[in-house]
């Protein structure tokens, strides 16, 4: 049951507001919205405001905008042609269709700014839990136990305050302070480079000095102001990851198995749902930067696509053939649809062989 919530939940978060984006800016630029849709196939409920229908649909798997003038051979009665979304500027028609992903990016930021603003922020404590053999911490004399209370003269609140300095000294020598029952010791430690795996499993160069951390926890209290910055800075952390990823699976440099579709959003849901709000907030936030990510490759029938077809009209002075379009459009669909066959194959296939 947790499982079918969770899934109903996050989809149904993450549907609402990449269509609310495309919505709000299209009404801000005069286009007539004729159906707003959670969901695609039989109606399940509805209600028309104005011109607008709001519907609930049956299949949870997405959701749309329908507009005025949406497609290009739409006829348009005469009354209706200054609320057609094909009769705008071209540059308002790119807006309208980034605003879904941008819409995307934007609820990551505000569900990482309510969870840093109320909760705080998770990290551990500067605290050294073991210090390694051979490494420039051990020569230098510290001990498991020491706390890291400044670096080069800055304060030290966190784990995290520790590994930037580390990892942007290029080798230069760093003035660390430890607190040792109850006495300050200062120590000179120059990081050597070290070669670790990444998160990819791929071999990497990193500055080092050979210490590991505790495994306790320290909250963090942040400031409206500090909450919305580390907001940006987290939402940011997604987005590049997530690129990377995709770059990583179009050079075959990560595996494809690693790819999951709605039955392992619908398991993992489930297990954020069996751990609390937060957990599963923070999983829509992912999963949001995700969806947005997707909508803006350029494949034809996603967000993206379009924006492709925007950018070479402006360019050309002209819109794209319809026949053109048409046949991309056929393209993007069955590669759409082959990669959704893909994913669920991967989903079965993990749900069975899973230990």
């Amino acid at each position: 049951m947790s499982m079918i919530i969770g899934f109903l939940i996050v989809l149904g978060v993450l549907i609402f507001f990449h269509e609310l984006g495309h919505f709000l800016v299209a009404k801000s630029f005069g286009v007539g919205v004729e159906r707003f849709s959670l969901g695609f196939g039989p109606k399940l409920a509805s209600k028309k405001v104005g011109r607008t229908e709001y519907r609930i649909s049956a299949v949870p798997l997405g959701g749309y905008v329908k507009m005025v003038g949406e497609e290009p051979d739409a006829e348009v009665d005469s009354q209706d042609l200054g609320y057609s979304f094909n009769h705008k500027p071209v540059y308002q028609r790119m807006l309208i269709v980034a605003a879904g992903p941008f819409f995307n990016f934007l609820l990551c930021i505000v569900i990482f700014f309510v969870l840093f603003s109320t909760i705080g922020l998770i990290d551990r404590v500067p605290v050294i839990d073991e210090v390694k053999e051979g490494f420039p911490a051990a020569r230098a004399g510290m001990k498991s136990g020491d706390r890291i209370v400044a670096i080069e003269g800055k304060k030290i609140k966190s784990w995290g305050d520790i590994v930037d300095p580390i990892f942007e000294s290029q080798g230069r020598p760093l003035e660390f302070t430890v607190k040792r029952d109850g006495t300050r010791i200062n120590m000179t430690i120059a990081p050597q480079m070290e070669t670790v795996d990444n998160i990819f499993g791929e071999k990497t160069q990193q500055y080092q000095i050979g210490i590991s951390p505790t495994k306790q926890e320290l909250m963090l209290r942040l400031n409206p102001i500090e909450a919305m910055g580390q907001s940006f800075v987290r939402t940011w952390l997604v987005i590049k990851l997530t690129v990377i990823s995709v770059v990583k699976l179009i050079q075959g440099t990560l595996s494809l198995d690693t790819l999951g579709g709605p039955i392992m959003i619908a398991q993992m849901a489930g297990e954020r749902v069996e751990h609390g709000a937060v957990s599963l907030l923070a999983f829509i936030a992912f999963v949001s930067v995700n969806l947005g990510i997707l909508n803006l490759l350029p494949v034809p029938v996603l967000d993206g696509g379009h924006l492709v077809f925007f950018t070479i009209e402006a360019i050309k002075g002209r819109p794209v053939s319809l026949k053109s379009r048409e046949i991309a459009q056929q393209i993007g669909l069955f590669l759409l649809m082959l990669l959704m066959v893909f994913v669920i194959y991967n989903d079965i296939l993990r749900f069975f062989t899973k230990e």
